[in-house]
């Protein structure tokens, strides 16, 4: 099939390397816009530009997708189906209507769960145990469209969004190449979702990471996986931003007041929460580069007893 790719981020690149990899012919690739980033604002292109232009792709970069004029740009590039990965942009039906095969999506959770933006990191903080990937035929709704295919992984105690984004990504890439065989053999019939089981899964926000102690253990424990490697669970210390990672959940009641910091230790800070402790095995202070505790404490040492989110 003559496929017209849309993605942005680096989870699309598996999927866009796979289809490279296929029979398929991959006529383009459509991605957001460069944006600045960083601290010296350097303009910089999309993970999936990157990559499209080492292949040879045409790439197309437009603000809007909905806009009139692009509408006519893909009308004349004449896909027969349009794939869709972490593009960053609500298709609309016109824009779906090009082409004859449809759109097929390779969405981050099992649908109809954690529908939106950040499915990885809100099925960590939901405290799932399973997740995966869902291709489905879009329509103009919210990854509301029809399911095609579907695979499962674990949510692992070691994993991060991190660790599990790369992992469904792969599986990503899998899914969609037997999606599209599965399509041109007519062997695949769209499944509609169940709205009555569907949950969302809004854009992260910043203040989403600031760790409270007081909440339950488990809870902090899946918030810090949740947000590494982005943007890193953080509470305070002397006033000072510390980002926390790599943390190991102690259950049972903690006889401390939640924050305190019970043990500084090469293997890690233990800190007491609310129905347990946590053992942080990485941290980053504002303006330093993240790295092991044992190191940590070699230029921040600290006593137990001290209070974290002060």
């Amino acid at each position: 099939m003559k496929v017209l790719f849309l993605g942005t981020a680096e989870f699309a690149c598996f999927t866009l390397e796979a289809l490279l990899a296929s029979s398929h012919e991959v006529i383009g690739v459509v991605t957001q816009p460069d944006r600045p980033k960083g601290r010296g604002q350097k303009t910089i292109a999309t993970p999936v530009k990157s990559l499209a232009r080492k292949a040879g792709l045409p790439v197309h970069q437009p603000e809007k997708i909905r806009d009139p004029a692009f509408l006519k740009i893909l009308e004349s590039i004449k896909p027969e189906l349009m794939v869709v990965a972490a593009y960053g942009q609500i298709l609309s039906a016109p824009v779906l209507a090009v082409p004859p095969r449809g759109c097929v999506n390779v969405h981050g959770s099992l649908l109809p769960k954690y529908r939106g933006a950040a499915p990885i990191v809100r099925a960590i903080l939901g405290g799932e145990t399973r997740t995966g990937i869902t291709t489905m035929f879009m329509d103009p709704g919210m990854d509301t469209g029809p399911i095609l295919l579907a695979e499962e992984t674990d949510i692992r105690e070691e994993d991060t969004a991190g660790t599990l984004h790369d992992r469904l990504a792969r599986i990503g890439a899998r899914l969609l190449l037997r999606t599209l065989e599965g399509l041109e053999t007519n062997t695949i019939i769209p499944k509609p979702q169940d709205p009555t089981l569907a949950t969302l899964a809004p854009k992260i926000e910043k203040e989403e990471a600031r760790i409270r102690w007081s909440a339950p253990a488990r809870q902090t424990f899946n918030q810090i996986r949740a947000f590494d490697p982005w943007p890193g669970a953080f509470t305070l210390l002397a006033g000072r931003i510390l980002k926390l990672f790599r943390p190991r959940l102690i259950e049972g009641g903690a006889q401390e007041p939640p924050g305190t910091i019970v043990r500084a230790s090469d293997e890690g800070l233990r800190v007491a929460a609310s129905q347990g402790y946590l053992l942080v095995r990485e941290a980053q202070v504002e303006s330093r580069p993240r790295m092991r505790v044992s190191d940590f404490l070699r230029g921040n040492p600290l006593a137990a007893g001290e209070r974290l989110g002060e």
